[in-house]
């Protein structure tokens, strides 16, 4: 493969930190971008990948939600030159949408506080896709999962609680379900995608949910952890990310959780 230039806007985070490595040891050269040595205007950056993003905490930080996922966006794809440009979104946007396909009609309600996310990725999605440029493109990344201690998502919270005191209780209901990847088959697809992407919009996932009540009898048959339901919270079920797309012009074979639970521990506690 010839190397190409890639640059990572959110190099500091969890998928930008990855990603970057997984680019390096392809031999492809990284410009990894934070706060600290931002490009001057005007700069060929080769490849893009947007990776700047608010998770865990956008509830609490609305406005730096807004101008992650929409205002900086747009200020990169302005001041910038570049072969390719992909933005990270999130599968998380299909929540209450009838089906998980990428051309599927996503329905936002603007006065639940919860979808504050969503609305403000589908702008910087929107954003994107309007730009007359088959280059510019949208990776809907799912639950992604991997070596990160410091991670606030539902899987390294079970985890880090099974694994410190050897008992954890799930918060919501056995049957609850959603995808999970692993982040290293996510860089790989992203890698793809940005170097040959036919599409505009692909979601990166698995193309399997799995339950809570399959993520308990993981945690206990590798923690040996005690791992209980509280009572009475509802099972939030995610329809089945379609990835036909994906597999349709890229050789996509991700892995599954449970073929990697035991990877994951390992790290998880090294």
């Amino acid at each position: 493969m010839i190397a190409k230039k890639f640059t990572i806007f959110g190099a500091s985070g969890f998928v930008g930190t990855r990603l970057a490595q997984h680019l390096k040891n392809a031999a492809h050269p990284v410009i990894a971008v934070t706060r600290s040595n931002v490009p001057p205007h005007g700069a060929d950056l080769g490849h893009v990948v947007y990776a700047i993003g608010i998770t865990a905490d956008f509830r609490n930080r609305p406005f730096d939600t807004v101008a992650a996922h929409v205002s900086r966006l747009a200020e990169v794809l302005q001041n910038y030159k570049f072969d390719s440009f992909l933005y990270l979104s999130s599968t998380r946007l299909y929540r209450g949408a009838a089906s998980a396909q990428e051309d599927a009609e996503i329905p936002i309600s603007p006065s639940d506080p919860e979808r504050l996310y969503d609305a403000t990725k589908l702008a910087g999605e929107a954003l994107c896709l309007a730009l007359n440029r088959v280059a510019v493109r949208v990776a809907r990344l799912s639950n992604l999962y991997g070596l990160n201690n410091h991670s606030e998502n539902f899987l390294s919270q079970v985890l880090s609680e099974a694994l410190r005191i050897g008992r954890v209780t799930i918060q919501t209901g056995p049957q609850s379900a959603k995808d999970y990847l692993h982040v290293d088959d996510a860089c790989s697809a992203l890698t793809s995608i940005a170097l040959g992407g036919q599409s505009r919009i692909f979601n990166v996932a698995s193309g399997r949910n799995v339950t809570n009540q399959e993520i308990a009898r993981l945690v206990a048959e590798h923690t040996k952890a005690e791992v209980y339901f509280a009572l009475g919270k509802p099972n939030i079920i995610f329809p089945p990310i379609d990835t036909n797309r994906l597999a349709s012009e890229f050789s996509w074979h991700p892995r599954l959780l449970k073929d990697t639970f035991s990877e994951l521990i390992e790290k998880f506690v090294a």
